[in-house]
């Protein structure tokens, strides 16, 4: 879209964000017959799929359960070539998706959403933007993904680094060569864990600084098998509904087990770990039901998980340090080719910063406990200011001219984690208060963005204008969050789950367990006449 098109647009929905969310609001505004326009600060479409090209980037979730289902064409056409699909595989599933909807002429990249101002007097949202244009729209909608507002640590000495430095989350596109580096990474996340054996088997010399070491469980990535990929699509409908009964919306290839790991004697318990060990991925936690549900129980996984670090890792110091203490799955599960193996290679060091932290940066490298430790590239595998961190970048002002910032200071507040009170017309796609991070995001995607085009259709169906969640539904809702998550093994251990990864971030748990459950409600309040929201 040319900056003259758009100039001083007069729009039915403004979409901040051109990812998976983003791109099929977009289509589904246009089934309507709305006027939509996507804004995207990226040069080009895929949202989180853009941006995280690091070495070693793909889905954690199964590619035939990690794409839309909302057309049979596309899923039948579609061949996905691994069971994990790479980063650059699914950035062009992305792209096809905008080409294939004809979508990219309502897509306005490289351009930053500023602000959002809601106008009592008009029902209308203001939308100011790095371009200089203004936008009016009656709907704003909020596609801005989870994990999409990088967290780079305020580390003394940072910026006077004499080398180079790089986020995994914000990876040059014309990739990184490490040979004959002295590269260090900070952090242990998912990032860390798919790109260290990357960057290893290039480097020189790799120094990993762990502050918290990381329960990471293996791939097995392969080849897809054409006879199961034809299985899957000969039915794909029901094989998608089967795995969205899950807790976590995929697990069509390993449902979970619905027993318990304490009725299960030691001989069974490891044979049930062994064969999901074997398995590969984030099925791993579905082998029993209470494994996050009773810390009795996630203790089984987690002596289990610890003995095959002690036997992919040589050095028992350092098989020590990677051996984490806290609960398997309170932080998010890494799935891994090689990440313990990698660490048996002699151009790899691992330093623990838990007790002695990162001092500072100077120019020639990192400083823990008064040694500098030499390196020519620094790699901040820090993560994301999850869940809110987007929007709290952008000026967002509702009724009486509220900030979200102001609303939210104490932790996010929403219903169903789809709208705010005061903030009439603003939705968010996968916001706090719902499952989100927790599920297979697409399958989450679909259900919001339906519920939300159901919603407009239904306001313009009854001459209504505007649709906002009371204070009320609001307040019981977030109290919902937090009483399902107390049932729960989540406040295990600090995590970027409850915001514990960014200084100064309440600590708040944001997404909700229980996809089916989340589901069935959201079915009930409309059902219901939209029971707790208000519409005028």
């Amino acid at each position: 879209m040319t900056s003259a098109a758009a100039a001083n647009r007069e729009l039915d929905v403004v979409i901040v964000g051109a990812g998976f969310a983003g791109l099929y609001m977009l289509h589904r505004a246009h089934e309507l017959g709305l006027q939509a326009e996507a804004i995207e600060r990226g040069d080009g479409v895929g949202g989180t799929w853009y941006w995280n090209r690091y070495p070693g980037a793909r889905c954690d979730v199964p590619s035939m359960e990690y794409s839309f289902g909302f057309d049979h064409d596309l899923e039948q056409e579609w061949e996905w070539t691994e069971k994990y699909a790479t980063q650059s595989e699914i950035l062009s599933y992305i792209e096809h998706i905008a080409d294939r909807f004809n979508l990219r002429d309502d897509v306005t990249l490289s351009t930053t959403v500023e602000s959002c101002r809601f106008d009592e007097s008009s029902g209308r949202w203001s939308v100011a933007t790095s371009d200089g244009i203004d936008r009016c729209a009656r709907f704003v909608v909020m596609a801005t993904g989870c994990l999409s507002a990088a967290n780079v640590p305020d580390i003394e000495g940072r910026d006077g680094f004499g080398g180079r430095t790089f986020h995994t989350g914000r990876w040059p596109h014309e990739g990184v060569d490490f040979s004959g580096r002295r590269v260090a990474v900070i952090g242990t996340g998912s990032s860390a864990v798919q790109s260290i054996p990357f960057i290893a088997a290039e480097a020189d010399r790799l120094t990993v600084f762990q502050r918290t070491a990381t329960w990471a469980v293996p791939a097995h990535n392969e080849p897809l098998d054409p006879a199961v990929v034809a299985e899957i699509k000969a039915d794909y409908a029901a094989w998608r509904e089967t795995a969205r009964d899950s807790s976590s919306a995929f697990g069509g290839y390993y449902p979970r087990r619905e027993v318990s790991a304490l009725d299960a004697d030691d001989a069974e318990l490891a044979g049930q770990f062994d064969e999901r060990w074997e398995v590969g991925g984030l099925s791993f936690l579905r082998a029993y039901n209470d494994l996050l549900l009773d810390e009795q129980a996630n203790a089984t996984a987690a002596d289990y998980i610890r003995s095959k670090i002690a036997e992919l890792v040589h050095d028992p110091g350092t098989a020590a340090l990677l051996s984490p203490d806290t609960i398997v799955g309170c932080k998010r599960l890494c799935v891994d080719t090689d990440y313990y193996a990698t660490y048996n290679r002699p151009n790899v060091r691992l330093i623990d910063v838990s007790s002695d932290p990162v001092e500072r940066i100077d120019a020639t490298g990192i400083v823990v406990d008064g040694v500098v430790h030499a390196v020519d590239d620094i790699v901040f595998a820090t993560g994301f200011d999850a869940m809110t961190g987007a929007l709290d970048r952008i000026a967002i002002e509702g009724r009486g001219g509220r900030s979200l910032r102001d609303a939210w200071s104490a932790g996010p507040l929403t219903y169903l984690g789809l709208q705010i009170a005061g903030f009439p017309n603003l939705f968010t796609i996968t916001g706090p208060g719902s499952p989100s991070v927790l599920t297979n995001m697409i399958a989450s995607i679909e259900q919001h963005v339906e519920w939300i085009i159901d919603a407009i259709e239904t306001l313009d169906a009854g001459g209504m204008s505007t649709i906002e969640a009371s204070d009320e539904a609001q307040a019981q809702w977030v109290g919902h969050v937090n009483e399902v998550a107390n049932h729960t093994v989540f406040h295990g251990c600090s995590s970027w789950y409850l915001g514990a990864n960014v200084p100064g971030k309440p600590r708040v748990f944001m997404p909700l367990p229980g996809f089916p459950e989340y589901r069935a409600v959201c079915d009930e309040v409309v059902a219901d006449g939209y029971r707790g929201f208000v519409r005028t």
